[in-house]
């Protein structure tokens, strides 16, 4: 059981860099093209702190594999 939330931790961590790079994309398009970012950085910072609890959890559960549970 504790390898499938492993795996689903990994898919959401990789998802998430998905996520994380067509934002910065956007807000790069969005600067080429001169217009507002403000709502797209604040989506990218919502999105960063999202991958951040995304990592914290797959590396509690590698934590708890490698203790033996």
């Amino acid at each position: 059981m504790i390898l499938q939330h492993l795996a689903v931790a990994e898919r959401h961590v990789m998802q998430g860099e998905v996520h994380l790079a067509r934002q910065e994309a956007l807000i790069a398009e969005l600067n080429r093209k001169e217009r507002d970012v403000t709502q797209a950085r604040d989506l990218l910072a919502t999105l960063r702190e999202t991958q951040a609890l995304h990592v914290q959890h797959r590396d509690r559960i590698l934590a708890e594999l490698r203790r033996g549970r």
